[in-house]
C-alpha cells in the first residue's frame, strides 16, 4: 500500500480561497467608475454633485489617492462618490481599509473629513446702487434746501410789510377852498431805441442783436476764431445778441424775417422772406461781409 496525499491535501486552502476571491474583486476607482457610467453621471456632474474637484473625482476613478491629502480624506472621498452614484459606501471603504492598513483607532475630536467645498467668489461692492443712492441724497439735499429758502423768503417779507394802517387825508376846514390841482408838466420825449441801442453797445466791441419781427428763422453765430455761439431756431418775438471783440459771421435762414441792429445802429437792408443770407460785421458801422 503505498502511502501518497490524501484528497484533503488536494483541496485549496482558506488562504488561496480569500486570494483568489480579492483577486477577482473590482478596484474601488474600477467599482466607482462603473456605477457612474451605470447612472449615466459625467465626472463634472459628479464633482458638482458632491463639492469633489473634478481632479479628486479623475484620480480616485484611477486608484489614485495621493490627490486625497492623507487617508482620513481618501475615506471620505470614497464614501461621499459612493453614495453620488448609488453605491454602498461601506465595502468599499473596508476595502480601502484592507488595502491601505486598516482603519486608524477613531480620535474623538471635530470630525476629521469635510467634503471640500467651492469657495464662492468674493461679492464686489456694488457701486451703481451706490451712486443712485448718493445722487437722491443730493438730490433730496436740494430740494429741502430749496423749499427752505422760499418759506424764509415768504416769512420774511410777510414781516417786513406787515399790516399798514389805513391812511387818512386830513379834511381842510370849512370855510378854506380846496388847492388847486398843479399843471401836469409834460413828459420828456423818449429817446429812439437805434438811439438807446447806439449809446448801450461798447465801442471796442462788434455787437449784433438778432430779432424775429414777422416770422421765426433759423440763424447760426460765429466769432471771428470760428467758435459757434449759437446755432438754432429763433421763434417770432425772440431776440439775440451777440458779441466779439473782432468780427461776427452770421447767416440768416429766412432774411426777411429778421430786425438788425449792429453796433447799435439798425441795418436798413431789406431782405426777403426764405432768403437765406450769409453776412460778416466788424466794429464800426455796419457794412455786410
Amino acid at each position: 500500500m503505498s502511502i501518497g496525499n490524501s484528497p484533503e491535501d488536494d483541496r485549496p486552502s482558506i488562504a488561496e480561497d480569500r486570494s483568489s476571491i480579492e483577486d477577482d474583486r473590482l478596484s474601488i476607482g474600477r467599482a466607482l467608475q462603473d456605477a457612474r457610467s451605470v447612472a449615466g453621471l459625467t465626472v463634472d456632474e459628479v464633482s458638482t454633485s458632491t463639492r469633489v474637484r473634478v481632479p479628486i473625482v479623475q484620480a480616485i476613478e484611477q486608484d489614485d489617492f495621493s490627490r486625497c491629502g492623507g487617508d482620513v480624506y481618501a475615506r471620505g472621498h470614497i464614501g461621499t462618490l459612493a453614495r453620488a452614484v448609488g453605491l454602498d459606501p461601506a465595502p468599499l471603504v473596508a476595502q480601502y481599509d484592507a488595502e491601505h492598513g486598516g482603519r486608524p483607532s477613531p480620535t474623538p475630536a471635530a470630525p476629521l473629513f469635510e467634503a471640500e467645498r467651492i469657495r464662492p467668489e468674493p461679492r464686489r461692492p456694488n457701486w451703481t446702487a451706490a451712486m443712485v443712492a448718493a445722487i437722491v441724497a443730493v438730490i433730496g439735499f436740494a430740494a429741502f434746501t430749496l423749499f427752505s429758502d422760499n418759506d424764509t423768503a415768504k416769512i420774511t417779507k410777510n414781516v417786513a410789510e406787515g399790516a399798514s394802517p389805513a391812511k387818512t387825508s386830513p379834511r381842510p376846514p370849512a370855510n378854506q377852498q380846496p388847492a388847486q390841482p398843479l399843471p401836469k408838466q409834460p413828459e420828456p420825449a423818449k429817446p429812439d431805441a437805434s438811439e438807446s441801442a447806439i449809446a448801450a453797445v461798447p465801442q471796442d466791441k462788434v455787437t449784433v442783436k438778432v430779432s424775429a419781427v414777422s416770422d421765426k428763422s433759423w440763424i447760426s453765430a460765429k466769432s471771428a476764431s470760428g467758435k459757434l455761439l449759437f446755432d438754432g431756431l429763433l421763434n417770432e418775438g425772440d431776440s439775440k445778441t451777440f458779441q466779439d471783440d473782432e468780427r461776427l459771421d452770421l447767416i440768416l435762414g429766412n432774411a426777411g424775417a429778421i430786425e438788425l441792429f449792429v453796433n447799435g445802429k439798425k441795418v436798413e437792408d431789406k431782405f426777403e422772406l426764405g432768403q437765406v443770407e450769409r453776412l460778416a460785421y466788424t466794429k464800426g458801422d455796419p457794412e455786410v461781409g
